[in-house]
């Protein structure tokens, strides 16, 4: 019925009672979950656990917070993983100056190499991005003047103009639980506004965890939680929201449905 198309089932609490967690998942609707890579160095374990699986794949790449300890990703590195069969996506990647955990110039050179083995690959781009949403358009309307590549934003949190341009360049937009954040006003109010057939949900597992299970670690269970609050939102039933998000998972992430 769901599907949690954003989640790092190698950190923690997750990995260790990774039976639990599926069977939990299994109890909510949840039938397919991608598997998140943010350090190169951690890609097996991902791989490992979408290989175990068939209801779950994986993505290969470098999150902008490890640009610091992995701050020249080869291209090459990346397009030999892509190549294995349950790979399904390139990233995550992008920019994030919130934190400033490494260099905003290792994060864009790191961001642009995977944005071309995305175009390469023609696997999607799953793109972060935290208070850098300026050159975070930037790079994207460059690179995608050189050739264009599939993509979506997710955990999405940043403002209706950024919703505006990545819909523009046809990425898809995925919704965390911060959208059932008391706080979260200004991203309800966005969520309301995107197209249906370009919206993903996502647990962003083990964080951001929903309102009601806010403060506990999050699990891909959780994202039906996010599916009734967006269907609530939105006017939609709950039953249409999460054929529509199931079906735009599989049209983005095509090798996905070709297996």
């Amino acid at each position: 019925m769901f599907v949690d198309s954003h989640c790092h089932l190698n950190y923690g609490n997750l990995q260790e009672d990774l039976d639990g967690v599926l069977t939990r998942a299994k109890e909510a609707g949840v039938d397919t979950m991608l598997a998140i890579n943010a350090r190169l160095k951690e890609y097996e374990d991902v791989r490992k656990i979408a290989e175990a699986h068939d209801h779950i794949w994986a993505s290969v790449g470098v999150h902008p917070h490890e640009a610091e300890a992995e701050p020249d990703v080869e291209l090459q590195d990346l397009l030999n993983r892509a190549e294995h069969p349950k790979t399904i996506a390139i990233g995550e990647t992008g920019l994030d100056y919130y934190y400033e955990y490494a260099p905003r110039e290792a994060q864009k050179r790191n961001f642009i190499t995977h944005i071309q083995a995305s175009r390469q690959t023609g696997l999607p781009l799953i793109v972060h991005t935290r208070d850098a949403e300026e050159d975070t358009i930037s790079i994207l309307k460059s690179e995608m003047e050189k050739g264009s590549f599939p993509g979506v934003i997710h955990c999405f949190t940043a403002s209706q103009a950024f919703a505006e341009f990545a819909l523009s360049i046809g990425f898809y937009i995925s919704i965390s639980g911060i959208v059932t954040f008391k706080s979260a006003k200004d991203l309800q109010d966005t969520a309301k506004l995107i197209p249906l057939d370009q919206l993903l949900i996502e647990t962003d597992a083990p964080y951001l965890a929903p309102v009601p299970k806010r403060g506990k670690t999050c699990e891909p269970a959780f994202v039906a939680h996010t599916a009734a609050f967006l269907a609530d939102l939105r006017g939609e039933s709950l039953d249409h929201l999460a054929r529509k998000t199931t079906d735009n998972f599989f049209r983005l992430f095509q090798k996905a449905s070709a297996l």
